[in-house]
């Protein structure tokens, strides 16, 4: 049998002479440019604040660490862990009431949910600053009926319980919706496995579904918490002598506001920048199984197909 060899295709000149021994990648010019302005419009910003005496960074330097100002600093970290810890516990339990076969567990939670969320949080804590207004005393007993203790609400709504009580509250309301996007991200068959093995629901959230919904949880809490180290400011406004109320304190007396302020947004990205790195850290823990499953799969593509001897053979 004959092969008609004037049939095949040979290759062009062109490409049979082209020699890819030596090929590379051509070279980026049109992204090195772009770092290139991108860096010397930096240079020139960062050149220009720091040699603008308007920005009076002698006098950061000089307030940076003073008491009043790491006084209010405590205040502003105080209030950021009481009330996320707060906001976190309420959250969870409004979060299982929220996915409750109780309707009336499910609407209370909602009802809270849409409520919190649905009001500003500077509104929040000046109606809890004013409480005392809407009602003079708070009291314990049976509705309409006898009352069994009671107080003056002055003497109860201070700035740091207004503070505390707007701040938690409300960041309860959006952990709950966190948590509950968490607990949803949990296949259905953990809960039903859990029950085959006989355990009870609170169980079964504490030992299975929670530490699986925690990669879904862990990073938008991370945000919550920024966030709320920032919404700290807000308490400013009702007297509490937090971080951005200490610096206002000293540039009335002073006149200094835009150093002062400096010193709040130093002091502010420097928390925040610490709790970046934090969080990276939490997310890489409980992101672990993802890595280790990750590699059990790539070691068993690249494990070789062993070809039996009687195939190999033929």
């Amino acid at each position: 049998m004959s092969t008609n060899t004037g049939d095949i295709a040979s290759p062009s000149g062109d490409a049979a002479e082209r020699d890819v021994a030596n090929a590379h990648k051509p070279f980026p010019k049109g992204r090195v440019a772009a770092w290139i302005v991108t860096l010397a419009i930096a240079a020139y910003f960062a050149w220009s604040v720091a040699n603008n005496e308007n920005f009076g960074w002698h006098v950061v330097g000089q307030y940076f660490f003073d008491p009043v100002v790491i006084s209010g600093l405590y205040v502003s970290l105080g209030l950021t862990v009481v009330a996320m810890a707060f906001g976190i516990v309420l959250g969870l339990l409004l979060a299982v009431a929220r996915l409750s076969k109780d309707g009336l567990a499910s609407s209370l939670a909602s009802l809270f949910i849409w409520f919190f969320r649905g009001t500003p949080l500077l509104v929040q804590l000046i109606f809890w600053y004013n409480l005392s207004t809407l009602f003079p005393t708070l009291s314990i007993g049976i509705p309409f009926g006898p009352t069994f203790v009671s107080w003056d609400t002055n003497s109860v709504i201070s700035p740091m319980t207004a503070a505390i009580a707007g701040l938690a509250l409300n960041e309860a309301a959006y952990m709950a919706e966190i948590i509950r996007g968490g607990l949803l991200s949990v296949d259905r068959g953990q809960f039903e496995t859990a029950e085959a093995f006989g355990m009870t629901r609170a169980r079964a959230l504490r030992r299975i579904i929670i530490p699986q919904a925690m990669r879904s949880i862990v990073p938008p809490t991370g945000n919550q918490l920024i966030s709320m180290i920032k919404a700290t400011s807000l308490v400013s406004v009702i007297a509490m002598a937090d971080l951005l109320y200490s610096v206002q304190s000293i540039y009335n007396r002073t006149f200094e506001v835009v150093p002062m302020l400096l010193v709040a947004v130093l002091w502010y990205l420097l928390i925040t920048s610490v709790l970046n790195i934090g969080q990276s850290y939490i997310e890489r823990y409980y992101s672990r199984s993802d890595r280790r499953t990750g590699t059990a799969t790539a070691a068993k593509d690249d494990t070789p197909m062993l070809i039996p001897a009687q195939e190999a053979g033929q």
